[in-house]
C-alpha cells in the first residue's frame, strides 16, 4: 500500500527546479525485506533491518563500489548471520523487485521544465536491471548511483554531490525517499524532502508541490 508521510508536504513553489527520486520503495517495489528477515530468523523488525542495512560497513562498501559481489556475499552472510547458501544469495538478492505500476507514466508527466534525477543506494547486482529491464535509464536526465559515485545516503556528501553536479541550490530540489533517515539527511542540507512509498504517495506530493499540473 502506498504511504504518504504525515509530515507536511512542501507547498507549491516556483523555486523547485529539480525532482530527485530515490529508486527502491519509491519507483521500484523492493522484494528483499521478507527474504532477508526469513534468513535472519525474523529476529529483527523490518525497521531494524533497514537501519542495520543503511549503517552496515559491508553494505556501504559494496554500494560505494569498493568491494566485489563475491566478497559482499561472504561478508554479508557473516555480518548478519544469514541462514542462506552463498550461491543462492546473489540471485535472490537481485531478482523479485518490480517497477511500481504507473511509475514510468508518472515520471513522463513531469514537465520538461523540471530536471528529473535519481539518487539511489545501489550496486552492481541491481543497477543494470533497473536501467535496462525497467527502462529507468532514459526516463531521467541524471542518475546518481552510490556504487558509481562512491557516495552513499544518508551521508551529507551524497546530497552535496547532487547539488554541485547540477549547479543548483539545495532549496531548488524536491527529494522523495521511502526512508525517513534519508529524508532527514536531505533536509539537513537544505533540500525540500518528503517521505513517500509508491506511486500514489508520490503523485500526491508532486501535485501538492505544484510539480504536476492538476
Amino acid at each position: 500500500m502506498s504511504v504518504i508521510s504525515p509530515q507536511s508536504v512542501p507547498p507549491p513553489s516556483r523555486q523547485i527546479r529539480i525532482v530527485l527520486f530515490d529508486v527502491g520503495g519509491v519507483l521500484v517495489e523492493p522484494s528483499g525485506i521478507p527474504t532477508m528477515l526469513s534468513w535472519m530468523g525474523n529476529r529483527v523488525s523490518p525497521e531494524q533491518l533497514w537501519k542495520m542495512w543503511l549503517t552496515s560497513p559491508v553494505v556501504r562498501a559494496f554500494e560505494t563500489g569498493r568491494t566485489t559481489p563475491e566478497l559482499f556475499v561472504d561478508q554479508l552472510i557473516a555480518e548478519m548471520a544469514l541462514a542462506v547458501e552463498k550461491h543462492k544469495l546473489p540471485q535472490e538478492f537481485a531478482e523479485g523487485a518490480r517497477l511500481f505500476p504507473g511509475a514510468l507514466a508518472q515520471i513522463s508527466r513531469i514537465p520538461r521544465s523540471y530536471t528529473r534525477a535519481t539518487l539511489a543506494n545501489s550496486n552492481a547486482l541491481h543497477w543494470l536491471r533497473l536501467m535496462n529491464e525497467m527502462q529507468l535509464a532514459e526516463a531521467f536526465d541524471h542518475h546518481f548511483a552510490s556504487h558509481l559515485t562512491g557516495k552513499i545516503k544518508p551521508d551529507e556528501d551524497a546530497f552535496q554531490h547532487v547539488i554541485d553536479t547540477l549547479k543548483c541550490s539545495a532549496g531548488e530540489i524536491l527529494f522523495l525517499d521511502d526512508n525517513q533517515l534519508n529524508v532527514d539527511a536531505a533536509k539537513n542540507v537544505g533540500m525540500k524532502a518528503v517521505q513517500a512509498k509508491g506511486v500514489s504517495a508520490t503523485e500526491r506530493i508532486l501535485l501538492d508541490a505544484g510539480v504536476l499540473p492538476l
